[in-house]
């Protein structure tokens, strides 16, 4: 299965005993599969069908299905009664709750929409050997789109670990040079805080286990390391939004920590410093891709 973002749109037409409908799948993105839908009165099994099949061609997402009947050419009016006593109802309340004698005008209350339904719509049993059908044309169109946006969003996510990399070159050729110079300093300041009494041999080894507790050299490995991870994970496909989502948390996290170890340091430490927040930029513009993709 290609990488899929997790917006989009379908819809399709159909018709049931010479009635005519639509059904419309629209998708945004969600941390888990939640699925609402918007169908008529008194067709629960038919729900239950189209939520089985949904379940089965998406994992991830927050997705509105609608069915809705178009009653153009029919003579025949139905009365929403639920709809009309309801709006009666409220009205008589509100006129005792605000102490007037009024009742409601019909013609009004019949112009409200959906007050009045050109036609009735198809049995459950007419209606879910012809919806069924149509929910799989619709998610294939839907799934098109999904796809085709999730491929522009792979080709980009791709650039940013390119950078990435980039980056942690940039900071392995300055490493080098940033240690070398903070033990030194560290050399030299513990011999002006000790004096000469003290042994040269263990102020260098002082030095050089301080120097060694700062070095950014795991960091740089592991970052690369999860930078490999993520573009495996672009290569296999499939439902792996959540997974490069955590990975992309834990290349956030090297960058900050790979920051803290140099943070204060001059000179060469400074071109460190910036490559650094150069790879957090680009965590942080991968991740708004990350959170739509499937």
């Amino acid at each position: 299965m290609p990488l899929r973002s997790m917006t989009g749109f379908a819809q399709v037409k159909g018709h049931v005993k010479e009635l005519a409908f639509n059904l419309s799948i629209k998708s945004v993105n969600h941390r888990f599969l939640d699925i609402h839908f918007r169908l008529p009165a008194n067709t629960d099994a038919l729900e239950m069908n189209l939520r089985r099949v949904l379940k089965e061609k998406l994992a991830r997402g927050h997705v509105d299905v609608t069915l809705s009947f178009d009653p153009s050419g029919s003579s025949v009016m139905a009365l929403n009664k639920q709809l009309v006593i309801g709006y009666v109802q409220a009205f008589r309340a509100a006129a005792v709750e605000a102490g007037i004698a009024a009742e409601p005008d019909l013609n009004a209350v019949l112009r409200l929409p959906g007050a009045l339904e050109a036609s009735v719509a198809p049995a459950e049993e007419e209606l879910t050997p012809v919806i069924l059908p149509k929910l799989e044309e619709a998610l294939d169109s839907l799934n098109k789109m999904r796809e085709a946006e999730g491929r522009g969003m792979e080709r980009e996510l791709r650039e940013r670990m390119a950078h990435l990399l980039s980056a942690a070159s940039e900071v392995q050729k300055h490493r080098a040079v940033v240690l070398k110079n903070y033990a030194e300093r560290l050399q030299t300041r513990m011999q002006e805080w000790l004096g000469s009494s003290v042994d040269q041999d263990r102020i260098v080894q002082e030095a050089a286990i301080v120097a060694d507790r700062s070095d950014i050299q795991e960091e740089i490995v592991r970052l690369e390391n999860h930078v490999e991870h993520f573009l495996g994970l672009l290569d296999n496909t499939g439902e792996v939004g959540k997974k490069l989502d955590f990975l992309l948390q834990e290349l956030n996290r090297e960058a900050n920590t790979l920051l803290s170890k140099t943070s204060g340091l001059a000179g060469e430490a400074v071109r460190i410093t910036e490559a650094g927040l150069a790879m957090k930029a680009e965590i942080e513009k991968a991740r708004e891709q990350v959170q739509n993709i499937e």
